[in-house]
């Protein structure tokens, strides 16, 4: 095993979870592909930064994310920054021979997202990793419905249909934060939450060749917050207080076509009340069904049409030890994991593609094809019409 020096660029909400994922994979996955040590951690806020380094137990902190691209000793880099940085931080440490995780959307525009792919091919030669962070695809009862997909256990995929809904921004009063902002996210809803179905969709049933979408913005302006910091709908600001318009979405909703001759329908919105974390997706096949909800995570619903009649329908599957990544769910299917030790099995993927020297199956390339499917939709949304997907 290789000691690996992580440098993070972002020490908010996503941060504080790739801490979590890298240290625990040597006490979840042992031996593990290579040990993970915290070198330095970089925020905008130097509070934040400083703080970070205490709490997340790097050795070292800064407000410059120059400082640990060029740290030869760092050797791989997590990226938890807003979207319009990715490009530039991520190329940058490609360049410097650095392996990559970058958080999704891979950008805000599909011209930055071709040239993290690009640059991400250039170096792939020497072994350097580029990553993007799609964990919901690798929750073990979706890779269990992959796998009963590619079996054939449920026969030729027919429909697809995918929905991630949330309800931490349907409050007029939840901050104005970059989330918001077109130039920080490129896109709301549909970037920020739709992008995980979507890369989930084409996980299953293959690539997505053509669109038709509605895209609505309900809640035209918000409240100003002080400060950077995204809180996700945690802290109300005054209603009383200054506003600015909303120039991304809340809603977006499309059929597809897959190249495959399957058919969906992918759904994301963050103004669904009673909502929290609603990832569904439901997979009809030729010889039978799947059922997948992320509130409940550890559970797969399956239907088989080779059922006798009198005991048809959807039963349960409890992922445990006998099913994918089985070292982190536990000696008993039921005991459940959650949300942290699926940021484990996030970082595991990623420092077992740096010790094998294998893309993962979340590459910059991958994540790229997720980024077109957004843009075609945006573009149907304004031409009212199908759009294909470059």
């Amino acid at each position: 095993m290789k000691n690996l020096k992580i440098g993070l660029i972002g020490a908010g909400f996503m941060g504080k979870a790739h801490v979590v994922g890298y240290s625990n994979v040597p006490k979840l996955f042992w031996p593990a592909p290579a040990v993970p040590e915290l070198k330095t951690v970089c925020d905008i806020d130097e509070e934040t930064a400083k703080d970070a380094k205490d709490r997340f137990g790097f050795k070292e902190w800064t407000t410059d994310w120059h400082d640990i691209i060029n740290d030869p000793e760092i050797d791989a880099v997590s990226i938890c920054t807003p979207n319009d940085s990715h490009a530039k931080i991520s190329i940058a440490a490609l360049e410097a021979g650095k392996h990559v995780l970058c958080e999704k959307p891979i950008s805000n525009n599909p011209e930055d997202a071709k040239a993290m792919a690009d640059a991400a091919a250039k170096v792939s030669s020497d072994g350097i990793i580029a990553m993007c962070a799609y964990q919901y695809r690798r929750v073990p009862a979706v890779v269990q419905a992959k796998k009963l997909i590619e079996d054939g256990s449920i026969g030729d995929i027919l429909n697809i249909r995918t929905t991630y809904l949330q309800s931490w921004s349907a409050d007029p009063d939840s901050p104005l934060s970059w989330r918001f902002q077109k130039k920080y996210a490129g896109a709301g809803a549909l970037g920020d939450i739709g992008t995980h179905v979507i890369d989930i969709a084409q996980y299953l049933a293959g690539d997505i060749e053509e669109v038709v979408s509605n895209v609505r913005t309900f809640i035209k302006e918000r409240p100003v917050q002080e400060g950077g910091a995204d809180l996700l709908g945690t802290v109300k600001v005054d209603p009383d207080a200054a506003k600015e318009p909303v120039d991304v979405d809340d809603e977006a909703s499309f059929l597809v076509n897959f190249k495959n001759g399957a058919v969906g329908s992918i759904e994301a919105t963050r103004n669904a009340w009673g909502r929290n974390n609603y990832i569904t997706v439901e997979v009809h096949g030729t010889n039978g069904s799947i059922l997948f909800n992320y509130e409940r995570l550890n559970e797969l619903q399956v239907s088989f049409s080779e059922d006798p009649e009198d005991r048809r329908g959807f039963k349960t599957i409890y992922t445990g030890p006998a099913h994918s990544y089985g070292e982190v769910t536990w000696n008993i299917p039921g005991m459940n994991i959650g949300y942290g030790e699926l940021k484990t099995i996030e970082s595991y993927d990623f420092l077992k593609a740096i010790a094998d020297k294998k893309q993962p199956s979340t590459s910059f390339n991958e994540a790229y094809k997720v980024d077109q499917v957004c843009e075609a939709v945006l573009a149907s949304a304004e031409s009212r019409r199908w759009e294909k997907v470059k």
